[in-house]
């Protein structure tokens, strides 16, 4: 039997994500919608609504047209989840940049996706992103109009929104502060590490993400009494589809526990809100079962959840499902260029399908293993890349037309990149990594993206970049640096990337060497480098640990 799986059928919305916002505000609008516990904010979706079209007016008074791009850099806020909303509303395209970007990174963004106005806090305990900002501008001709900060006037004018639509309710649910947008316009840009050195804008539209939120709230039985708790970050597809427009979708409330990750704090909202459902990827369910004081919290309104974004160790789903009171929590497979989600196990399946596999193809959704020589359907039971097809399917990576026709065939199959093997009841279990990606707490990493920063070192003359296992995050990075003299060690190399990258690309080990190992054609073995790592730095039991 080949390895070959479609979901079932089910109707898809032909809605904007402004339009199901206006739908559900119609539908519950006395109904808890938003919570910010850090921000000691609490909305009705009545009152969601009033909001968001204040701030789609407000948007509009800084003369931005239909198909403008606006980028929001900041951790978890009301702010950033007004931004999806209204800027869905106002017709605009809304550039997700995330907050460990330094400027090296915020540059090429700017630049990149022409983004008109960016939204920002000026500053929190990791960074200031004024400053930042004002590093990546330098010499930049990136097309950034506004730099408008959270906590100044200029927001404050907006979020009152002198030209909103005030009477958006009493048009009816399909009222939209400008004219009709197209669900199938592109309303969401999110940046993925690139194969080939530098960061790849995914073009996103409505008709992505308004169905893909709304297969999760349907899959995980979302209704308005449902509470959702969003530790994850919303500038990831995890949190800004699962987490919002799931919720939005069947009316339930979107709890936002802090600004970063925050277990106490997370364990906290669970208990004072009654959250019925959680998610995380798997680093985030460690910390929260290893907190001093978890037994201390009521998680027993909990029912289901997901964990999603690196491979789910067993033993921490079992713990989950027993000690976080969390019986229907699931396990779902995706990634940025398909909305995100593929597959999701059911609330109801076995647990031994919870903990051994990524659940099977979502509604609306093929699924298939191919050989990766022959590009062949293989039979099921046998590894091959796992491809994709669907209404979930990116419209393409941002002016990089040859980026996108490498991911996406001429049958319109996505082409994940990453190794499966499908049982014979259409489960699949993702066995590795076709491409060379490092996950690091959730976080997607290629080497190569690293590798070419750390040649603009001035003493680098050669580097190689791998995973090396790691039992907290999942895996870490190494970097081998062979130097051009001898004058420049670990710290020193450390500290040239501190504030130009992302932290979690900085590499938590250095190594300098005079030589790699090596094919007798002259080609770097990277396995050799990780193997000589893992046996060097005692990693064996993080190598060894089983996930789904």
């Amino acid at each position: 039997m080949e390895s070959y799986a479609r979901g079932p059928d089910s109707p898809l919305l032909d809605l904007t994500l402004g339009e199901l916002l206006a739908a559900t505000a119609a539908r519950v609008p006395n109904a808890l919608a938003l919570v910010s516990r850090q921000q000691h904010e609490r909305f009705t979706y009545q009152q969601l609504l009033t909001e968001v079209d204040r701030v789609a007016g407000g948007l509009l008074d800084l003369e931005l047209a239909a198909g403008d791009r606006i980028g929001v850099w900041s951790s978890n806020c009301t702010e950033w989840i007004l931004l999806q909303l209204a800027a869905a509303r106002a017709g605009l395209v809304l550039v997700n940049v995330n907050p460990a970007y330094r400027s090296h990174e915020l540059g090429y963004v700017l630049r990149k996706s022409g983004m008109k106005a960016l939204f920002l806090w000026p500053q929190d305990s990791r960074a200031s992103y004024r400053q930042i900002l004002a590093e990546a501008r330098s010499g930049n001709d990136a097309a950034l109009r506004h730099a408008i900060f959270f906590d100044e006037e200029p927001w404050q004018r907006i979020r009152a929104g002198n030209r909103a639509p005030s009477a958006a309710a009493a048009l009816g649910w399909k009222a939209r502060p400008i004219a009709p947008i197209d669900p199938h316009e592109v309303v969401n840009i999110q940046y993925t590490s690139g194969t080939t050195g530098s960061p790849k804008g995914v073009l996103l539209t409505h008709h992505n993400l308004v169905n893909n939120g709304a297969l999760f709230a349907d899959g995980l039985k979302y209704t308005e009494a449902d509470r959702v708790c969003v530790p994850v970050p919303l500038y990831h597809c995890f949190g800004c589809v699962i987490g919002v427009i799931a919720s939005v979708k069947a009316g339930a409330a979107i709890l936002l526990p802090a600004a970063g990750f925050d277990p106490g704090a997370t364990l906290a909202m669970i208990a004072e809100e009654g959250a019925t459902s959680i998610y995380g990827v798997p680093t985030m369910f460690i910390a929260e079962l290893a907190h001093p004081e978890f037994l201390t919290f009521d998680l027993t309104s909990l029912r289901t959840g997901v964990m999603a974004g690196a491979p789910c160790p067993i033993e921490v789903m079992k713990r989950v499902l027993t000690e976080m009171h969390c019986p229907e929590v699931t396990i779902a497979y995706g990634q940025t260029e398909t909305s995100p989600g593929l597959t999701l196990s059911g609330v109801d399946d076995d647990v031994e399908i919870r903990v051994s596999t990524v659940g099977d193809a979502m509604a609306n959704t093929e699924l298939k293993i191919v050989d990766t020589e022959t590009g062949a359907i293989v039979e099921r039971g046998a590894q091959g890349e796992i491809c994709a097809r669907g209404y979930m399917i990116m419209k393409g990576y941002d002016q990089e037309a040859e980026a996108t026709a490498r991911t996406i065939d001429p049958g319109g199959w996505l082409h994940t990149g990453d190794l499966g093997v499908m049982r014979p009841d259409g489960y699949i279990r993702v066995t590795g990594r076709a491409k060379d990606l490092v996950i690091r707490g959730g976080e997607n990493i290629y080497p190569r993206e690293v590798e070419e920063f750390l040649y603009t070192h001035p003493n680098v003359a050669e580097v190689q970049v791998v995973g090396l296992p790691d039992e907290r995050l999942g895996e870490t990075l190494v970097a081998w640096v062979r130097l051009r003299q001898g004058d420049s060690d670990e710290d020193e190399i450390r500290t040239f990337c501190r504030g130009k990258i992302a932290h979690f690309k900085i590499p938590e080990f250095i190594r300098i060497v005079d030589s790699f190992p090596m094919t007798v054609t002259g080609k770097v073995q990277k396995f050799r480098i990780r193997e000589i790592e893992i046996e060097e730095r005692g990693r064996q039991r993080a190598a060894g640990i089983e996930t789904a």
